[in-house]
């Protein structure tokens, strides 16, 4: 007997060694398809090419600290496993990507690895970006080799064990992630299949707006069913949702307008959705804009929002909240909202029947009254109009009591909030 256990137990061992040893082997050794550049007439041409898609992946935002030269990288990203740094991909040869190659570049966005073979932490979405050509990387390349070089060291990953053990990324790859270049589908049209290269391609809106595992992986992310940004504490909303103010009840042409402008006729972007239609969605042509504003029309609709875990006070507790809400609401919201939450298009949005406010978490409102808010200064909206930041003014049970108001009046049937959580982001900074 105990030399039978004594074999299970060294056959276990063995196991535990050999299996993740050969998962590691196969993700280091696993075929790397090339892609297929076409040949360059126009140096110029890419060049402008490639700044457009920057644009459209808001590459600036994320590889440029806050006062720093652009796209030399530090921007600190906190995550559940600790902070991550962006990289410097300036032309720089010694701290940027100076001397990497096209073929470099494009094992980097369509594999996930570095240039030196090593895997890319996926903070960085490859899961995404895989899915551009081959002649849209080589774009993006030629115009990231023609900005300014700036000698900005790359800052070491602050993550925890073993989080900080990048080897260990052939597990999560192995589970989460295949190369795979978009493909067209035929039975749409050529300005679908446009919005949805965009979607989720370069605009890696799965990162946001699908929720995450506890590794860190999107969940189904070509459903973009919403999900809390942890690194940032905002819920990005469902984009494929058919209840309330969902996406699925708007006009083409006012989602477009949100995606360009910042506001509509039924919602407005604040957070960290305004950083990206300023920074980035605003210079899109209105092609590329119409085009995924109809392919996020057409996501197969979610039927129900995710459930609130909130606990619900009781009868008689609930309606002194809802009371004193009300009144709050009376003396400092219903100017700009009016009295049934329908505000006044475009400058103040609907808070009935709106998802971002009365969807499953309540952390947007919180932050909004709390902090206040403006949507993002572009062409089509150049002096916004915006919310004042009622933190100052209000206790954490006064906040309380008008986000509950706001979440369970009208249409809304949300869960109610309470004082600790007001408190929890009355410390957190607005960006």
């Amino acid at each position: 007997m105990k030399r039978v256990l004594l074999k299970s137990v060294i056959a276990l061992a063995a196991a535990l060694i050999v299996v993740p040893a050969a998962v590691i082997g196969w993700q280091m050794l696993r075929s790397e398809d090339p892609g297929m550049a076409s040949p360059v007439t126009d140096r110029a041409a890419q060049v402008s090419r490639g700044e457009y898609l920057a644009r459209a992946g808001n590459c600036m935002a994320c590889h440029t600290v806050r006062g720093g030269a652009a796209y030399a990288g530090g921007r600190a990203i906190p995550s559940t496993f600790g902070t991550l740094y962006t990289s410097n991909i300036t032309p720089d040869k010694e701290t940027g990507i100076g001397n990497w190659n096209a073929d470099d570049f494009w094992r980097a966005l369509h594999h996930g690895r570095s240039r030196n073979g090593s895997f890319l932490y996926p903070a960085f979405p490859f899961t995404s970006y895989t899915k551009l050509s081959r002649d849209d990387s080589d774009a993006l390349f030629a115009y990231l080799q023609s900005i300014p070089p700036v000698g900005r060291p790359n800052q070491e990953h602050a993550l925890r064990f073993p989080y900080n053990q990048r080897i260990l990324l052939a597990g999560w790859r192995a589970l989460y992630f295949r190369p795979s270049e978009y493909r067209a589908d035929t039975a749409q049209s050529v300005q679908w299949n446009r919005g949805a290269y965009l979607v989720q391609g370069l605009g890696h809106c799965a990162a946001c707006h699908s929720p995450r595992n506890s590794l860190g992986a999107s969940e189904a992310p070509l459903a973009l069913s919403g999900g809390m940004i942890q690194s940032l504490d905002w819920y990005a909303p469902p984009l494929n949702s058919n209840i309330g103010n969902g996406l699925g009840h708007w006009q083409t042409d006012h989602l477009a307008a949100l995606l360009k402008t910042g506001v509509s006729p039924r919602g407005a972007v604040l957070g960290p959705m305004s950083e990206v239609v300023g920074r980035s969605l605003q210079y899109l042509d209105d092609a590329d804009i119409g085009a995924m504003a109809l392919y996020l029309k057409s996501l197969p609709a979610a039927d129900s929002l995710p459930h609130t875990t909130a606990q619900q006070p009781e009868p008689a507790e609930a309606e002194r909240i809802m009371k004193l809400g009300k009144k709050l609401y009376g003396d400092l919201c219903v100017d700009c909202h009016s009295g049934k939450g329908e505000g006044i298009a475009p400058d103040y949005p609907p808070l009935n029947a709106n998802q971002a406010i009365a969807g499953g978490s309540p952390v947007n409102a919180i932050r909004v009254v709390l902090n206040g808010g403006f949507p993002p200064s572009t062409a089509g909206n150049p002096y916004p109009f915006g919310m004042p930041p009622f933190g100052p003014q209000l206790s954490d049970q006064e906040v309380a009591a008008v986000v509950s108001y706001i979440r369970n009046s009208w249409d809304n049937r949300a869960g109610f909030v309470s004082p600790s959580e007001v408190n929890r982001y009355r410390s957190v900074p607005i960006d």
